[in-house]
C-alpha cells in the first residue's frame, strides 16, 4: 500500500508539472503585427502571479474552473504565436504536396512539361514536409526569430517560399500554370508573424520581383501597358493583404493579452477568495447530492473532528457515523430544495460519547450556474457551519452589551455604601458585644465581602480602555502562579499532590497581561480542584506550543463530565451550579482572553482517559520560538 500511494503521488506531481509547463508556455503571447507588440513578446514577460498569494499553485489552478472553455483553452494550451506558426508550416506542407500533384498531372496531360519546375516543386515539398515533421522532436520557434530576416526560421519558411515561388513564376512564362497566387502564403506569414516594417519590406521585394518579370516580358515583345498594369495591381494587392494581415494579427494579440490579463485577475481573485475562506472562523463546505464534500475550510474540518482537525477534502459525509444527522439533513434539503433561513441545529454525536451541536445554514448554487464546458452545472450545496455555543455566546454578548454599561454604573454606585457598611461593621466589632451580636456582625462582614467580590467582578469586565498586551515568558509566569496557588491551598509539591503541572523547559513568550493571565489560571485551577476527586494528579495543567504557533494552556480534571445542558451555559454570566456561586468566573475568563486575541474553550476528552474535563486557552505567541522539550513538577 505505501508503494502504491507513492506511485500515485508521483503521478499526480508529474501531471501538475505538465500543467504548469503548459501554462507557462501559454503566457508567451506573441505581439505579432506591430513593433510594440513584438517588443512585448520578445521581452519574455510572463506575468505569472502564481507565487504572489499562495505557494499552493495546484490548488489555485482548481479555482479557474469557473472560466469558460475558450478562456481555459487560451491559457492552458500553447501560445498564440506557436499555434499560428505551426498552422503556416502545415499549410506549406500541404501546398508542397499539392504542387507535386499538379506537376504530376502536368507530366501526364501537358505535351511539353517543365522538368525544372517539377524538380523545384519536389524539392519545395520535401523541405516543407521536413520542416513540418522535424520540429515535433525539437524546440519551439521563438517570436524574436521571425523578427530578423537573417534568422534560420525566417529563411526556412518565408525565405524559401519567396525564392521557390519567384522561380516558379519566372518559369511559368513558358508553361500553362500561373504561380503568382502562391506568393500570398509568404506575405501572409510575414504580415502575421513579423513586425510591420519587415512585412512591408517583404511585400516590396515581391512587388519589385513582379515588376522585374513584367519588364522582362516587355523586353521580349510583350505589351507594356498590360504587363506593367498586371504587375502593379498585384503588387498593390499584396501590400494591402500584408497590412490587413498585420492589423488583424495585432488585434488578435491584443485581445489575447487582454484575455490573459483577465485570467490573471480571475486567478488572483480566486486565490483571495480561498485565503479569506480559509481564515474564516465559520466553517464552509461544498457538498453535492451524493454527500461528497468537494471542499472544506479548516474551520469546518475542525468542527467535524472529535478531538482534532478532519483531513482535507474530498471526503463524504458517510465517512463518520457522527455526521449521520448532518448527512440526512443535507439529503433532505436536496430533495425539498429548502432550508430554514435562520439555519438548523444539527447534533454531531461522536463515538467517544461527546456531542457537538452546530448551526448549519445552507445555500444552493444558482440555477443558472453552468460548468466550464457550457453544459448545465451540477447542483451543489454550500454549508456554513458554526458551533452553537459560539452563536449563543454572540447572542448573549449582543444582549449584554447595553446591560454592561448599566451594570458598571450600578456597581460603581454600590461601592460607596458598601464601603460604609464594611467600615461601620468593623467599628461595631471593636465594642463589647454579646455572642449573638458578634454572630450578626460576622454575618454582615462575610456578606459585605461577598458583595465586594461581585462588584469587583462586574467592574473587571466593564467597558473601558483595556491595558495594552505585553510580551512575557508564559513558562516562568505560569510556574510562579502555580507555586503561589499551591501554597494558598496548602497542597504538597511532591507526587501526592492533586495538581500535576507540565511545561516546556525553555521560554514560551506570549502576548497577554500577567495579572489577567493569573486571574484566568486561578479560576480554572479553582474550578478543577473543586470538582476533582482529590487523588494524586486529579488536576493536570499543561503548557506547550500548538501546531499553529499559538501557546496552549490546558487544565484537566477527573471530575464528573459536564452535562450537555450545562455545557452550553458555561461561559454565560450569572449562571452557576453552586448556590453561593456568582456565575461570573468563566465569563470573566472568556472576556479577558478576548481582550488579547486569545480563546478559551471546553471539551470532553475520550472515555478511556482519567481526566476528561478539559479547559483550553490558546494565546498569541510572542517573537521568540519555544521548545518542544518538557519538564514536570
Amino acid at each position: 500500500m505505501p508503494a502504491a500511494e507513492d506511485r500515485l503521488r508521483r503521478a499526480e506531481r508529474r501531471r501538475a508539472e505538465r500543467r504548469r509547463a503548459e501554462d507557462a508556455r501559454a503566457w508567451e503571447v506573441p505581439g505579432f503585427g506591430s513593433p510594440a507588440d513584438t517588443a512585448w513578446l520578445a521581452s519574455g514577460d510572463e506575468d505569472d502571479d502564481r507565487s504572489r498569494l499562495s505557494p499552493d499553485w495546484q490548488a489555485a489552478e482548481a479555482d479557474t474552473r469557473f472560466l469558460s472553455r475558450q478562456a481555459r483553452r487560451l491559457v492552458s494550451g500553447s501560445g498564440g504565436f506557436d499555434r499560428i506558426y505551426r498552422a503556416f508550416v502545415a499549410a506549406r506542407a500541404g501546398l508542397g504536396l499539392a504542387l507535386v500533384l499538379a506537376q504530376g498531372l502536368a507530366w501526364l496531360l501537358s505535351p511539353t512539361p517543365s522538368a525544372v519546375s517539377a524538380l523545384l516543386c519536389v524539392a519545395y515539398a520535401a523541405q516543407a514536409l521536413a520542416l513540418w515533421l522535424l520540429p515535433r522532436f525539437g524546440g519551439r520557434v521563438r517570436p524574436a526569430a521571425m523578427a530578423r530576416p537573417g534568422s534560420g526560421p525566417w529563411l526556412a519558411t518565408i525565405g524559401v517560399d519567396l525564392l521557390a515561388f519567384s522561380l516558379l513564376h519566372l518559369l511559368s512564362r513558358q508553361g500553362a500554370l500561373n504561380y503568382t497566387p502562391l506568393l500570398v502564403l509568404p506575405l501572409l506569414m510575414a504580415g502575421v508573424l513579423s513586425p510591420r516594417l519587415l512585412a512591408l519590406g517583404t511585400a516590396s521585394a515581391v512587388a519589385l520581383m513582379l515588376l522585374g518579370v513584367a519588364w522582362r516580358g516587355v523586353q521580349e515583345g510583350g505589351e507594356v501597358a498590360t504587363l506593367m498594369a498586371q504587375a502593379g495591381l498585384a503588387g498593390i494587392g499584396f501590400f494591402v493583404l500584408t497590412l490587413l494581415a498585420g492589423e488583424l494579427a495585432g488585434r488578435l494579440a491584443r485581445e489575447e493579452r487582454t484575455a490573459r490579463g483577465s485570467m490573471a485577475l480571475a486567478r488572483q481573485q480566486a486565490q483571495l477568495n480561498r485565503l479569506v475562506i480559509e481564515q474564516m472562523h465559520e466553517g464552509v463546505m461544498v457538498v453535492d447530492r451524493r454527500s461528497r464534500v468537494r471542499t472544506a475550510n479548516p474551520a469546518a474540518r475542525l468542527l467535524l473532528g472529535e478531538a482534532g482537525m478532519w483531513p482535507p477534502a474530498p471526503f463524504t459525509l458517510d465517512d463518520s457515523e457522527a455526521w449521520r444527522a448532518l448527512r440526512d439533513a443535507v439529503q433532505q434539503a436536496f430533495d425539498d430544495r429548502a432550508w430554514p433561513t435562520d439555519g438548523r441545529e444539527v447534533p454531531l454525536r461522536f463515538a467517544g460519547g461527546s456531542q457537538r451541536t452546530v448551526v448549519a445554514r445552507l445555500r444552493f448554487t444558482p440555477p443558472g450556474t453552468r460548468a466550464a464546458d457550457g453544459q448545465a452545472g451540477e447542483l451543489l450545496a454550500v454549508l456554513f457551519l458554526e458551533d452553537l455555543r459560539l452563536v449563543q455566546a454572540r447572542t448573549r454578548d449582543a444582549k449584554l452589551a447595553a446591560m454592561g454599561r448599566m451594570s458598571a454604573g450600578i456597581a460603581h454606585e454600590i461601592r460607596n455604601p458598601l464601603a460604609a457598611i464594611t467600615q461601620a461593621n468593623a467599628l461595631l466589632e471593636e465594642d463589647e458585644l454579646s455572642d449573638g451580636q458578634r454572630l450578626l456582625t460576622r454575618m454582615v462582614g462575610e456578606n459585605a465581602q461577598r458583595l465586594k467580590r461581585i462588584v469587583d467582578d462586574v467592574m473587571e469586565v466593564a467597558p473601558g480602555v483595556p491595558p495594552a498586551p505585553v510580551v512575557f515568558d508564559a513558562r516562568e509566569a505560569v510556574a510562579a502562579m502555580v507555586d503561589d496557588w499551591r501554597r494558598a491551598h496548602r497542597l504538597p509539591a511532591d507526587g501526592s499532590s492533586p495538581l500535576q503541572a507540565v511545561w516546556p523547559s525553555q521560554s514560551l513568550p506570549v502576548r497577554f497581561e500577567p495579572e489577567h493571565l493569573r486571574r484566568v489560571l486561578v479560576n480554572l485551577l479553582d474550578n478543577g480542584l473543586r470538582h476533582a476527586s482529590g487523588r494524586p494528579a486529579s488536576v493536570r495543567l499543561r503548557l506547550d506550543r500548538a501546531d499553529d504557533g499559538q501557546v496552549r494552556l490546558a487544565v484537566r480534571s477527573d471530575g464528573e463530565p459536564i452535562a450537555p445542558e450545562v455545557e452550553r451555559y458555561l461561559f454565560e454570566p450569572f449562571y452557576s451550579t453552586r448556590s453561593r456561586g456568582t456565575g461570573l468566573g468563566l465569563y470573566i475568563c472568556r472576556e479577558l482572553c478576548g481582550r488579547y486575541g486569545a480563546r478559551i474553550d471546553y471539551r470532553l476528552r475520550d472515555p478511556d482517559e482519567d481526566c476528561r474535563n478539559e479547559f483550553v486557552v490558546l494565546m498569541r505567541g510572542g517573537d521568540a520560538a519555544g521548545s518542544e522539550a518538557t519538564s514536570s513538577t
